[in-house]
């Protein structure tokens, strides 16, 4: 089955984020989520959005630790 939606848990487990994470993503309005009775419910293409919309990762420049 293809849901076209995740429960938190399941985007919490799919992006490796914790439910603190995604609530703050949700209030300041980087991820939107829909009400479904008691249930917060994430869209998969507002997920993917908000996936690509992440900073990304850059080390240039930084020097490395010698251990």
């Amino acid at each position: 089955m293809n849901a076209s939606a995740l429960t938190l848990k399941d985007f919490c487990d799919a992006y490796r984020v914790c439910r603190e994470t995604a609530y703050q993503q949700i209030r300041t309005g980087r991820l939107r989520a829909v009400k479904v009775g008691r249930k917060t419910l994430i869209m998969h293409a507002g997920a993917e959005v908000w996936a690509a919309s992440l900073p990304e990762l850059r080390t240039v420049g930084r020097e490395r630790a010698s251990a």
